[in-house]
């Protein structure tokens, strides 16, 4: 199935890796949003189960073995196509359902492979300085702090 311009949503997994009062965070080297920071994660893969995929994705992006805990969030990621920088021209480049999970380090080494970047654990309150997260993705980073 084609991630840009899909024909159906493109199941997602995501990590909120949490270390103490910090979170890691990956710069995405691939669209979309490349060059922006964001949690790790990516596509399922067919006969992956979402436990799997979220290992496989951070261990991918990170070199970080994370045991998956509970689900966070659920939520819709619709990118449409811009005709300028204020237009959007109703056509749906990207949609995800993305489902995130809670992880722990459980092995592995920090660094960025794949498709980012670059890797970063970030204290929670230094989320706003300078990393451009999406409000929804602080939303739910701050879920996982809570829920632990």
């Amino acid at each position: 199935m084609r991630r840009e311009y899909p024909e159906a949503p493109i199941v997602g997994v995501g990590a909120v890796v949490i270390d103490g009062t910090k979170v890691l965070l990956v710069r995405r080297g691939q669209e979309p949003l490349k060059g922006e920071w964001s949690l790790p994660g990516g596509a399922l893969e067919l006969g992956e189960t979402l436990q799997q995929g979220v290992v496989r994705e951070v261990l991918e992006e990170t070199g970080l073995i994370v045991a998956p805990g509970g689900i966070i969030e659920i939520l819709d990621r619709i990118i449409l196509d811009r005709i300028t920088q204020d237009e959007a021209s109703g056509r749906v480049r990207y949609h995800y359902v993305l489902i995130d999970f809670v992880c722990h380090v459980t092995g592995g080494a920090l660094g960025p492979a794949t498709d980012a970047e670059e890797v970063r654990w970030v204290e929670r309150d230094q989320l706003q300085n300078g990393f451009r997260l999406a409000p929804v993705t602080v939303a739910v980073i701050e879920k996982a702090f809570r829920l632990g």
